[in-house]
């Protein structure tokens, strides 16, 4: 999408936003904030945060105990084991989710470009619904560290949210109860040194194109999965900034605004393993309403700030492109690097617009209330479960071993004691 085609959308404008690097951290007190003044006090932030960590330490151990209960399904049915981990990998979007929801309530305006109309509608209860492929790879921009949260919810929306495989730097693997949680869960861990990640990333990518014939294992073909990549490598802040606009420098090509420039290496490699097993591409542009043009994100939305201080972003943007695998130069290393690059900038463009307006561009012929698109061709919604009752799902298999256990153990004691 040009840039000029961008500009000449014509969408409110956003009033701007005070740009003090005095908020950064989130742990003032003034309304300057784009997101306010700070709803809860001291002592009431410590009581948040006890009541989050106990919420999702307790959820994540459950998930991981349920993993470790049913790793021996991997030597009897492989089968089932693979369904069963997408069960734990749904129990985990589940809690996080969740969280966000009671925590801070995260209002989401979805847009996207006309080639994906009929992707996406509100259901009855307002809630966002999309049709995506049951296979794609799907790229964002990197802006906060809760950036995998809000794309793991849209894998929610399709209900591939027990399908989402994530690449990850190497040193999470090592974080108590969640490392081992995503080594289940089958995520790729990178050290970012090509020699050794390369060997890795391929046995992974080849497992990703196998079938299973069990439940879970999609409507046809090969497996379900939804491949999330941050080709940026890291999230934007004023010292990622600062390198990559030396990078652009030392290379001798224009320097992007908004974004960070993106690595190549890893998404080629990707994208070459799986070409003619998946068919769609699809992007992501993530903007945070309040965050000054210029600003960073990560300087206001912190997770203090975001779960305990109640001031969240006040919308999340997401605006969707896909590209057909097919169309990506995938023969040539070179090539795909200026592809990448030059939708990179596309994406760049996208951010200034937004950064101008407060609005990505809207497909506004595809308006239709009873569908929940605007006028203006967007869906707004929030962050939440369809069901309250799914959460039940976290700790069902735990809660069904302790019953077991503790009628073994009646039963034990009413057979020793009849002896």
């Amino acid at each position: 999408m040009a840039a000029d085609t961008l500009r000449k959308r014509n969408l409110p404008t956003a009033s701007p936003t005070d740009t003090s690097p005095a908020f950064g951290d989130g742990g003032t007190g003034t309304s300057d904030h784009p997101a306010g003044e700070i709803k809860y006090g001291a002592w009431s932030q410590v009581l948040r945060a006890m009541l989050l960590l106990t919420w999702f330490n307790c959820g994540a151990v459950c998930i991981n105990v349920t993993q470790f209960l049913g790793a021996p399904l991997y030597w009897w049915n492989k089968d089932y084991y693979y369904a069963y981990m997408a069960l734990t990998k749904q129990s985990f979007a589940i809690l996080g989710i969740a969280a966000t929801r009671w925590f801070t309530p995260t209002k989401i305006r979805v847009s996207w470009d006309k080639d994906l109309r009929g992707q996406f509608h509100k259901n009855t209860a307002g809630r966002l619904e999309t049709t995506f492929p049951e296979r794609l790879v799907y790229l964002a921009n990197h802006q906060v560290y809760t950036e995998w949260l809000y794309l793991w919810w849209f894998a929610y929306t399709s209900k591939m949210h027990g399908h989402i495989f994530i690449i990850l730097k190497e040193s999470l693997k090592y974080v108590p109860v969640l490392g081992p949680g995503m080594m289940f869960y089958g995520f790729i861990f990178m050290a970012r040194k090509w020699a050794s990640d390369k060997p890795r990333l391929e046995h992974r990518l080849e497992k990703l194109k196998s079938r299973h014939s069990g439940p879970m294992s999609g409507s046809a073909g090969l497996d379900p999965m939804w491949l999330l990549i941050f080709p940026e490598g890291t999230n934007l802040s004023a010292n990622t900034k600062r390198i990559s606009t030396r990078w652009a420098e030392k290379q001798g090509i224009p320097n992007t605004k908004h974004v960070l420039l993106p690595r190549s290496t890893g998404l080629f490699f990707c994208l070459q393993q799986l070409q003619g097993t998946v068919e769609w591409m699809y992007d992501c542009t993530i903007a945070y309403e309040g965050t000054p043009k210029g600003g960073f994100a990560p300087d206001y939305f912190t997770i203090r700030s975001t779960y305990l201080q109640g001031r969240p972003p006040k919308c999340v943007n997401m605006h969707w492109r896909r590209f057909a695998v097919s169309s990506i130069p995938l023969n040539d290393a070179k090539e795909f690097e200026k592809w990448l690059l030059d939708r990179w900038r596309e994406k760049d463009d996208l951010l200034e617009q937004w950064y101008e307006t407060g609005y990505f561009p809207g497909d506004a012929e595809a308006a239709d209330a009873s569908r929940g698109i605007s006028k203006a061709g967007y869906i707004e919604t929030e962050m939440t479960l369809n069901n309250w009752m799914e959460i039940g799902q976290i700790f069902v298999v735990l809660a069904s071993a302790a019953l077991v256990v503790n009628v073994g153990v009646k039963f034990f004691r009413l057979f020793t004691t009849a002896r």
